[in-house]
């Protein structure tokens, strides 16, 4: 009897399913005990690449809780790929729709900040931008200046103080104070950096990511908030590396 790729990996990620019938070990045995091991190994492999990509919630709900949970989780987003670091991507949404936490409702957009750092840290390198080319254009030539940006660089926005629950929770920071957060990531080295930034800031960075000139997105700014400063802005994409092109008209 042939055992289906469905039946195995159903009966691979939970421990409460029987081992698949017609499954046997390298002599023609039935799998049994040797098949037990191998689906503790995995589903204890694929844990613990969830708490490693997410920390913060570990330590939110604690160990016990997130095992419970990651349970649940890998039955219904089995691996799609090898590659173990990069496996939970689904988490925000899951933990969105998973009632047994929907009392915390900060933790789905955690979950989105802890992942947007793990797409930073694999994202692409990518060489910077000589910024010595705004000092040789005229004031009408920067307005229309147009930038790409690092593929590490990430923006997440919440109505919760996401970055000071990470911050709290792993950095030993303050308390969390109620109210809206964005952060920006940066990858300049090796490892993603996380600032809190104003919703102008974010809007200035979402408007040059879809292709605005410099004028449009400093505009689009300044709408938000009348104060946002354009080179306390363009000095923190540059120092960290996340300009990579600029482009003039």
């Amino acid at each position: 009897m042939t055992v289906s790729q469905t039946d195995f990996h159903t009966a691979l990620l939970d421990p409460g399913q029987p081992v698949p019938e017609g499954l046997t070990d390298g002599q023609g045995r039935p799998a049994g005990r040797r098949f037990a091991v191998y689906r503790n190994n995995v589903v204890h492999s694929l844990t613990e690449a969830l708490k490693l990509g997410f920390p913060t919630i570990v330590k939110l709900i604690g160990t016990r809780n997130f095992e419970r949970m990651a349970a649940v989780f890998l039955r219904e987003h089995p691996p799609g790929s090898p590659i173990l670091s990069r496996y939970g991507a689904e988490m925000p949404e899951f933990l969105a729709a998973f009632d047994p936490l929907a009392h915390l409702g900060y933790l789905p957009d955690v979950a989105r900040l802890e992942q947007a750092i793990r797409v930073s840290y694999h994202a692409a390198d990518a060489s910077p931008a000589d910024p010595a080319i705004l000092q040789t254009l005229t004031p009408g030539a920067l307005a229309k200046l147009r930038f790409r940006l690092a593929p590490a660089l990430q923006v997440v926005r919440s109505r919760w103080p996401i970055h000071s629950i990470r911050a709290f929770n792993l950095e030993h920071g303050p308390k969390p104070l109620p109210g809206a957060e964005t952060v920006l990531i940066l990858r300049p080295q090796f490892d993603p950096e996380v600032t809190r930034i104003c919703p102008a800031t974010a809007e200035f960075i979402t408007q040059i990511e879809a292709g605005a000139t410099l004028d449009a997105a400093h505009d689009a700014a300044l709408a938000i908030d009348a104060g946002f400063d354009l080179s306390a802005t363009l000095g923190c994409l540059l120092g960290g590396k996340a300009i990579i092109e600029i482009q003039v008209d």
